[in-house]
């Protein structure tokens, strides 16, 4: 088994890394706050503050086209998406929530890195603000494992 030698402990260990960070804005009181708890986490880390590449968007929908033009550039680890889609009275809240998926996860089977997708979708701004900190401090967390566990494999 790959990195079965490895404790989770080793697995989260980041000061190596180089993580890059896409934040949409929509919302921008939740994504700010899941951008600060990700950071705080990957520099808990260890991740190096040199080491982290931080760009905004307009929302959830450009996420993946940054993340394609960081995957392309090179030189990262592991990417993190950061968005918050809140649903309406419309089928937008299911495109954006499904597109922006899709567009992350084939970033990544694309281009063989881990992107810890950390969009939130939310029936209402009470839900996303009870999961802001938490799930920011998550997608650090599934960033540096997963970057370090395709490093093991490769």
């Amino acid at each position: 088994m790959f990195g079965a030698d490895k404790g989770t402990a080793d697995r989260l260990d980041g000061k190596e890394l180089v993580i890059g960070i896409v934040q949409a804005r929509f919302n921008q009181g939740v994504t700010d706050a899941l951008a600060q708890a990700c950071r705080a986490e990957l520099l808990k880390r260890g991740v190096q503050e040199r080491n982290i590449d931080h760009v905004l968007v307009p929302g959830a929908l450009e996420v993946p086209i940054a993340l394609q033009a960081m995957a392309e550039k090179g030189g990262y680890d592991a990417l993190v998406a950061l968005g918050c889609v809140i649903r309406g009275e419309t089928y937008h809240f299911e495109l954006v929530s499904n597109e922006s998926a899709a567009g992350v996860t084939r970033v990544a089977l694309d281009y063989q890195l881990p992107i810890a997708n950390a969009i939130l979708t939310t029936e209402n701004m009470e839900q996303a603000l009870a999961r802001q900190v938490e799930k920011g401090r998550d997608a650090a967390l599934v960033a540096i494992e997963m970057a370090n566990l395709v490093d093991d494999i490769g």
